[in-house]
């Protein structure tokens, strides 16, 4: 005997999320390809970052406004896309934002063009909030903010 399940009992499938869409021949090197096959792993997070998403996260990067909003949007990324941010001082002086390293560690799935967007949209913010750049500095022990104060005499 073949059963009847009525319609209220089926429960709905939930949509799937849409992925990056494949850049064009020999413009990247991203091994979105690899990524496809696998797609329930942690790696394969990546891929959700399409292009509106991506437009998104580069708006919310210059709402940036303090240094620890940076961190928590970098954790954010790594959390939810997998994307490890480096922002650090250059091997020389740090005169101006140029001076500081920004990048995004090597991943498959992350497209080129991507790794030179998120680091270019956090330049700019941070050339536009320079209290962030000095809290960095300071997170790096380069304006000696974290050496306890002289003891007074007395």
């Amino acid at each position: 005997m073949s059963q009847v399940v009525s319609s209220d009992s089926m429960q709905p499938m939930p949509a799937a999320r849409p992925i990056r869409k494949e850049c064009p021949p020999g413009a990247c090197d991203c091994q979105r390809e690899a990524l496809l096959e696998c797609l329930h792993a942690p790696e394969a997070r990546i891929l959700m970052l399409t292009r509106e998403e991506e437009k998104r996260l580069i708006e919310r990067i210059f709402r940036i406004a303090s240094y620890e909003e940076l961190l928590h949007v970098g954790a954010l990324m790594r959390k939810n896309l997998g994307i490890h941010l480096h922002i650090s001082p250059g091997p020389n002086e740090v005169r101006t934002v140029r001076g500081l390293q920004i990048h995004l560690a090597e991943q498959p799935g992350l497209c080129r063009k991507t790794r030179d967007t998120i680091p270019a949209a956090i330049r700019k913010c941070l050339e536009n909030n320079p209290t962030i750049v000095y809290a960095l500095l300071d997170a790096h022990d380069l304006l000696g903010a974290t050496t306890p104060p002289p003891a007074s005499p007395g």
